[in-house]
């Protein structure tokens, strides 16, 4: 697969396109997330957001919070069935950690503790687990705080 091109998310359908995307896939869907929730989420305008195209197909979608005690967190990342295991989602993170680390050495993301291949994915990628949120974003279900560093905040 050609590499992805990876731009901001344009105003109008693409941001439905990306909530129907993450509407449909894990973990937002185990989760209980519906549609009009994650469209509120992929329209928050204090967010980055990008998009990753293959070709003129919607591939992947990335939103990044640049704010906040967590500043260089990677909110959502999301990738479209059939460009999954393909090298996308690997893309996604490396367009987020360049982002990231040009303004700030850490970059953040969570992962739910249920979903093992995410969590196997970031560990190769370097991530390391530096914390549980329990009940954090829905009852009974764990989120795994996640950090890759260059060094810590202050010099």
């Amino acid at each position: 697969m050609d590499a992805p091109v990876i731009r901001p998310l344009l105003a109008g359908g693409e941001a439905a396109a990306c909530a129907d995307m993450l509407a449909h896939s894990d973990p937002w869907r185990t989760l209980g997330l519906g549609r009009t929730a994650l469209l509120a989420q992929v329209e928050d305008p204090s967010r980055e957001r990008y998009v990753a195209l293959a070709g003129d197909a919607l591939a992947g979608f990335l939103m990044l919070n640049l704010q906040g005690a967590f500043v260089g967190y990677v909110q959502t990342i999301c990738v479209a069935p059939a460009f999954r295991n393909r090298g996308m989602g690997a893309a996604l993170i490396a367009f987020a950690e360049e982002r990231i680390f040009r303004e700030f050495p850490n970059v953040f993301l969570c992962v739910s503790a249920f979903n093992h291949g995410a969590r196997r994915f970031y560990a190769r990628l370097g991530y390391r687990e530096v914390g549980e949120l329990t009940d954090y974003l829905v009852a009974g279900q764990s989120e795994i705080l996640l950090r890759k560093t260059r060094g810590p905040k202050l010099p």
